[in-house]
């Protein structure tokens, strides 16, 4: 009785340790990104839809945007904004460097130099009207729009393609805009 106890044990273990590796495995496959970007479609205002909470945006409360304008030398201005709940506009000033001149699909951003991240672009609309945006490591997810709102059924589908790439969409927080609300009014 008891070498069956063992070996049940043994099986439930091993079955265990195989599901976690193949979750581990499923973490660390490659990234997709889009096979081409074209940094002039994608310059402009980007309204934030929704993100992984992250700390760099903790005291942000609505109406996130992300502005990218083209420089002459080849990379990207990133103007961040946020209203906080205090009403104060908060804003953060970045460059963007394309890393993977194939596709211009990868970047690296910096806000504060010496430290930069992985900016990849996962799902971008045919007309650039949107776009979803993460890193290798999952931790970082943001679903942009051109307008302050996004049809359900599309954001629905994005977030799911993006938990097929890893991330963990249970946690995806939206972020309100007022100029949304004003137009549902």
């Amino acid at each position: 009785m008891k070498s069956k106890l063992l070996f049940v044990t043994a099986i439930g273990l091993t079955f265990a340790l195989v599901a976690k590796a193949k979750d581990r495995a499923q973490e660390k496959r490659p990234l997709q990104t889009v096979s081409s970007v074209d940094l002039k479609k994608y310059a402009g205002r980007w309204y934030e839809i929704a993100r992984l909470p992250n700390r760099f945006e903790k005291d942000c409360a609505s109406d996130v945007t992300a502005t990218y304008t083209l420089r002459d030398d080849g990379k990207v201005t990133v103007l961040n904004q946020c209203r906080k709940t205090s009403g104060e506009i908060k804003s953060s000033k970045g460059t963007a460097k394309v890393v993977d001149k194939a596709t211009n699909a990868k970047l690296k951003v910096t806000f504060f130099w010496p430290f930069s991240g992985d900016y990849w672009i996962l799902e971008l609309g045919p007309n650039y009207e949107y776009v979803v945006v993460g890193e290798p490591e999952r931790e970082y997810l943001w679903v942009l729009s051109r307008e302050p709102r996004m049809d359900e059924d599309l954001y629905r589908r994005l977030l799911e393609r993006a938990a097929a790439q890893g991330f963990d969409t249970s946690r995806v927080i939206k972020t309100p805009h007022a100029v949304a609300a004003r137009a549902d009014q």
